[in-house]
């Protein structure tokens, strides 16, 4: 197996609004924030090479929306999907299954792109199966008022339209050991309900792509919960013993949207869980 980490683009999301109730003098001591309050943020997707297989684990935001869209997200730097694949050496059409842990405009918007005259929507990854759960699937496609705006029908109608759906099976625990992509998947339902956590399984450790249950370093504490979370309340108990079995276990969190930290371990505190160190993806995928 081989592992690597894709960068998909880098934007920007309001402070307060990744941090919830607390205070900005609290959250930026590691997350700095600028002039309009906002804070970086990573679309850092994760690729994994087993056989005759290529699974890409989330696609960021693509490129597909308009430039009002992506006006409010502040982009910046020069990362892309398209040529960080391509700087793995690999193409889009290389890819056999994409895994999206949920569906979420930032994780799932590549995708779908458009077509070549811009008349419609095409596949991405035409060779890909698309992995969502049934769960989800139904909580995306007749969205609550408050999640509406961030699941987009352009991104997710076409993939059921296309044949490239499918669901991974679910044994109605909250942790599957085994799933039909080879790695386990942890399912938590308070940033919305059924987001999918991969547990990966590599050369003796345990790589787990953390999505939005911790979505940067800065959200290790218990109370440190994104306004976005649907039910944050639910979400303090899964986070706590996640991370708990995390320091346990000594995992690799791999952060999707931390833009200056990759991946952390954690340690036990007397404050709780924190941060023990910090890696580059290609310290570990080596």
């Amino acid at each position: 197996m081989n592992l690597h980490a894709i960068e998909a683009g880098n934007f920007k999301l309001d402070g307060g609004a990744m941090f919830g109730v607390v205070p900005k003098k609290l959250w930026t001591r590691t997350n700095p924030a600028d002039e309009n309050n906002m804070i970086d943020i990573a679309a850092r997707c994760l690729l994994i090479e087993e056989g005759n297989r290529l699974i890409l684990v989330d696609t960021g935001m693509g490129n597909k929306q308009s430039d009002k869209f992506f006006g409010y997200y502040s982009l910046w730097g020069d990362h892309s999907l398209e040529k960080s694949l391509k700087g793995k050496g690999f193409h889009p059409d290389d890819i056999t299954d994409v895994f999206v842990t949920h569906l979420h405009f930032d994780h799932c918007g590549g995708v779908v792109q458009w077509n070549q005259d811009k008349t419609g929507y095409e596949m991405t990854f035409k060779n890909a199966k698309v992995w969502s759960n049934e769960n989800h699937w139904q909580w995306a496609t007749e969205p609550n008022a408050r999640e509406k705006a961030s699941f987009l029908q352009e991104n997710i109608l076409p993939i059921q339209e296309s044949g490239h759906l499918h669901f991974v099976s679910r044994s109605g625990t909250p942790f599957q050991q085994e799933s039909e992509l080879g790695f386990g998947i942890l399912f938590v339902d308070g940033h919305t309900e059924k987001q999918m956590i991969p547990h990966v399984s590599y050369k003796g450790k345990t790589i787990v792509y953390m999505a939005d249950l911790l979505p940067t370093a800065g959200h290790l504490p218990l109370p440190y919960v994104m306004g976005y979370d649907t039910r944050p309340l639910l979400t303090l108990p899964e986070k706590k013993q996640f991370l708990e079995n995390a320091a346990d276990n000594d995992w690799y969190l791999m952060l999707g949207h931390d833009a200056h930290n990759e991946i952390i371990t954690v340690q036990h505190t007397e404050k709780g869980v924190r941060l023990k160190e910090t890696f580059t993806c290609n310290d570990i995928f080596k």
